[in-house]
């Protein structure tokens, strides 16, 4: 119990000195001293409430310039449609590349609060930069930059110091997010039952903030900028990112901290090294074989075992001792088992195999997510296309149909209130073991809800096609067919986000090694990614094959002449798929499972638990 509790001095009313008990954190986690930290001093709601509304103002920032940077790039800087797409999208998918880099960084080196301040700071400097070079050379002549007025050429240097700007931007969002989501996580004790069910509510409230900052952007941010007030846009961006470092830098005494592990790649390496070294070895190894660290989490520096689990046995061949393994000590006429010095390329701990054996099982998983992102990144594209060529007017009021959106993150804030508040009870109430739905479960309820999102859209778009002016030449607005009839399309967007991307967050925050914490949030964020490049393929694919002789393919360019409704409806088909391989790769699945010292103590402090075991046993997670 030594490991969980500290003792302090202080000096009572008759200056007798007596001892405070202060209660540590059990996840092996420390304060900003390197201290463990103690539970009532750090952490919880008083530094995650700060994180929740960082990521509010941070998001807010970064939609502010990419909800309408094709725009700027078109408007602005004079590119053709074409030229501008493609430039958005290659740094819409930088932004994600850097993420990878943020979680490398943090889980090997810096640690996750030491990653946000650099990275959040990097993210400032790029938006005032942005700011800075639109106010005083990009908007030229003065007030263009609206839908009637073209800005002027720019010299080389100029554009320049523009794409340096918003790769900054985007290498300081990047690596910002996967670790923000992370270090929030950290501030509540999964052992702890209070703190873990707050934990778990964090991953909610984290994607609630993350939608109403978007919310801004796209409304009010959005319509300062395309009515040419772009300066004025990213000052605002600015000053949202500014404020958002600041309250991250006052909360630092309150935050837990972990230490980073070193580079999981070396790692990885080490493992497969020292597993085809061992090749030839054909024992079946027992527990007794493979080899584990002797000291306690405590002495480990807060770092958790991962108990030994079946499954892809070549990689136990690493952890498997052998003679070789053995040195004789010079103090002691027998041998003594230790380790290779300074060679963990000859034998690795169980925990350091078992590592590689967590990201090989999530992988599958994983993969399964990218086509739901697909289906999430039709909001961005092929709805607002859709929107467009129908009736966008109510009561004299023109509706942009980007601006239907909103209805996806007001789905997303409801239903995360329902869930929380109606579902997971009632759940919870009908099935005890597990307590409600599990992660997995959830993600494939969303991938369900998704199907329906796409059925939805499809047939709205059957009917737009019915009552549609098939020979217009600008087909914008050119079916009669109301654009609020796309309400339900987005609000089951939402719905499927609330059970997909909150249950992905919190599935591989908790199923990641304690190293690679924040490499897990980045998987989240790389199946947006992909899937934003799966769906450029998939719609090349359906024009190459659908457009034939006379027929100018599913998605044209005049959208009354295609069959929008069949790509929506093929989407749905893929996802509905999708969902029975999701199905597999979830029962295959096996979950991590941590060793740690018991510390549930009885009433009599004899230090054993109801059950009769000692505080030293391992027990399993």
């Amino acid at each position: 119990m030594e490991c969980f509790k500290l003792f302090k001095e202080s000096k009572d009313g008759e200056g007798k000195i007596k001892k405070e008990e202060e209660v540590l954190t059990r996840d092996g986690a420390v304060d900003r001293h390197g201290r463990p930290a103690v539970r009532g001093k750090t952490g919880t709601w008083v530094a995650g409430i700060l994180i929740l509304v960082n990521q509010g103002l941070a998001t807010l920032a970064f939609f502010g310039v990419g909800v309408n940077l094709v725009l700027f790039l078109t408007r602005v800087m004079g590119q053709d449609n074409a030229s501008a797409a493609n430039n958005v999208s290659k740094w819409t998918g930088t932004v994600y590349i850097f993420s990878l880099l943020g979680a490398f960084l943090s889980d090997s080196y810096w640690g996750r609060y030491k990653t946000c301040a650099v990275f959040q700071a990097i993210f400032v400097i790029g938006l005032a930069a942005l700011s800075l070079s639109s106010y005083i050379f990009l908007l030229k002549p003065r007030g263009c930059g609206d839908e009637q007025t073209q800005c002027g050429r720019h010299s080389g240097f100029e554009t320049a110091v523009f794409y340096l700007s918003i790769y900054m931007v985007a290498l300081g969002n990047g690596g910002y997010q996967p670790n923000i989501a992370t270090f929030g996580a950290d501030q509540f004790d999964e052992e702890d039952p209070r703190e873990g069910h707050s934990k778990i509510s964090f991953f909610s409230y984290f994607y609630l903030a993350l939608n109403l900052g978007s919310l801004f952007s796209n409304t009010i941010l959005g319509y300062f900028e395309d009515e040419g007030m772009w300066a004025l846009g990213f000052w605002a961006s600015t000053a949202s990112a500014a404020l958002a470092l600041v309250l991250f830098l006052c909360g630092s005494p309150w935050y837990r901290h972990f230490r980073p592990r070193g580079n999981p790649l070396s790692r990885f390496c080490q493992v497969l090294v020292s597993a085809t070294r061992k090749w030839k070895v054909e024992t079946e190894p027992t527990e007794e074989d493979l080899f584990e660290v002797d000291a306690g989490d405590c002495a480990a520096g807060g770092e958790r075992r991962i108990l030994h689990t079946t499954g892809f046995k070549f990689l136990d061949k690493a952890a498997i001792i052998t003679p070789t393994d053995f040195i004789q000590d010079a103090n002691s006429s027998s041998s003594r088992l230790q380790p290779p010095q300074n060679n963990p390329w000859r034998l690795c701990t169980v925990t350091q195999v078992e590592e590689v054996k967590c990201i090989l099982r999530l992988l599958p998983i994983w993969l399964c997510t990218i086509l739901y992102s697909v289906v999430f990144t039709q909001m961005a594209s092929l709805f607002v296309e859709q929107g467009a060529g129908m009736r966008a007017t109510f009561g004299g009021f023109h509706i942009p149909p980007a601006s239907m959106s909103s209805f996806d993150i007001l789905s997303v804030a409801a239903f995360i209130f329902i869930y929380r508040r109606i579902l997971d009870p009632v759940v919870a109430r009908v099935r005890t073991k597990p307590h409600g739905l599990t992660q997995l479960q959830r993600m494939g309820v969303g991938l369900i809800v998704a199907v329906l999102a796409m059925v939805a859209a499809g047939t709205v778009e059957h009917f737009r096609l019915k009552y549609a002016d098939k020979s217009c030449s600008s087909c914008e607005g050119s079916s009669s067919l109301s654009i609020f009839w796309q309400v339900p399309q987005y609000v089951l967007i939402g719905a499927s986000e609330v059970f997909m991307y909150v249950g992905q967050l919190e599935f591989f925050n908790a199923q990641a090694p304690d190293g690679l914490k924040s490499f897990g949030s980045a998987l989240c964020m790389t199946s947006i990614s992909l899937g934003n490049y799966v769906s450029s393929l998939l719609v090349t694919m359906v024009m190459k094959f659908s457009a034939r002789d006379d027929m100018p393919g599913w998605i044209p360019r005049n959208l009354n002449r295609g069959h929008l409704d069949r790509f929506y409806f093929l989407l749905a088909a893929l996802t509905a798929a999708n969902f029975f391989v999701y199905l597999l790769s979830a029962k295959w699945y096996q979950c991590i499972e941590f060793a740690r010292p018991r510390t549930e103590i009885d009433g009599d402090g004899d230090g054993d638990d109801d059950d009769g075991h000692g505080v030293g046993e391992l027990n399993r997670v």
